[in-house]
């Protein structure tokens, strides 16, 4: 199952200056297409088509929050995983968050980029080559 899915990576967050800098930062650092969205509807619509190996996803943001968002992504994109990240605590949503199977991180804000690109890297897709492992 986890074949069909691309050598990409999808981040979300209604902040444009964070999604414009983190997009570019990653993409070079992991050696694969970021493609940034500021809205949740945006990624879906695109989901289907992108198929991406790891969606980083906020948890705030207009629409729907990041655990809806998640729930409705992996309809569209069996296989992909997600790391969420927040300036929340969501310690009153965490049996939201342990149902969610595909959720395979969680990052605090705030955070560097490259801490945000090791935990693309340590969730990669089992049998899907990490990004930064091509040639």
């Amino acid at each position: 199952m986890s074949s069909s899915l691309s050598q990409s990576v999808v981040l979300l967050d209604d902040e444009e200056s964070y999604t414009e800098l983190a997009s570019m930062l990653l993409s070079g650092a992991l050696k694969c297409p970021v493609h940034g969205f500021l809205r949740p509807t945006a990624a879906l619509k695109e989901l289907a088509t992108l198929r991406p190996a790891v969606v980083v996803t906020d948890f705030s943001m207009p629409e729907m929050n990041g655990i809806e968002f998640i729930r409705q992504a992996n309809l569209l994109s069996p296989g992909t995983v997600f790391v969420m990240i927040t300036g929340n605590d969501l310690s009153a949503r965490q049996d939201d968050l342990d149902r969610l199977q595909s959720l395979r991180g969680l990052l605090g804000k705030p955070f560097s980029w490259r801490v945000l690109a090791d935990e693309i890297l340590r969730v990669w897709p089992e049998g899907l080559a990490p990004p930064a492992s091509q040639s």
